[in-house]
């Protein structure tokens, strides 16, 4: 897997991973990192999906419509993030993303089978509906920060309010967050997300 790294300041508490959205690659989220670790407490990673798909870039899964990846190449990509992952030299791992890589890290740290990380911060995406990957809500829920853009015309905010719905109903209690934006990071939001790990992790 091609992933971009930024070190640590100095001994890492742990290890702050983003997954881009489709069609991008390693670099779209790589300024994210100091934007919600601006101390450098953490090893950060923005891996490359392992796709190459129309229009271009670099993707997770195909996507036959929204809320329901393609089981085929989302297994897959799964997998190979999960194995990565589980290879990291870190006990504390918190997962990120944006749009398909918010489905990413909320299906990689909340997967049956899987451990959890430290914490989730997802913005403008959705828990997955795909054969083969179910939400598991035996293990103990990490902090999850989550934000939504209203006005968004990609992935529309009733796919944010009902991860927040599914995800309180299991027992989870996430930082949920609207904002009147489109298909983008919300800036006060990121300000807040930073605390909020800063508090968290």
């Amino acid at each position: 897997m091609i992933v971009r790294e930024r070190a640590a300041g100095g001994d890492a508490v742990g290890a702050l991973v983003l997954f881009h959205g489709r069609g991008a690659n390693e670099n779209d989220l790589f300024p994210l990192l100091d934007v919600l670790d601006p101390g450098r407490r953490f090893d950060g990673y923005t891996p490359r999906g392992p796709l190459s798909l129309p229009p271009g870039g670099a993707h997770w899964y195909i996507v036959p419509r929204v809320g329901y990846p393609d089981p085929a190449t989302f297994a897959e990509s799964y997998r190979e993030a999960a194995e990565w992952l589980d290879g990291l030299p870190h006990e504390k791992i918190v997962l990120g993303g944006f749009s398909q890589g918010c489905v990413m890290a909320l299906a990689l740290g909340l997967g049956q089978g899987r451990p959890r990380p430290a914490a989730i911060v997802g913005f403008s995406g959705f828990l997955p509906e795909v054969d083969g990957w179910e939400l598991d809500t035996e293990q103990p829920f990490p902090p999850i920060a989550l934000g939504h853009g209203t006005l968004d015309p990609v992935i529309p905010i009733e796919f944010g309010r009902s991860t927040d719905e599914k995800l309180l109903a299991a027992g989870a209690k996430p930082l949920y967050r609207e904002y009147p934006e489109g298909h983008t990071l919300d800036p006060p939001f990121l300000l807040e997300v930073r605390g909020w790990l800063c508090k968290n992790v």
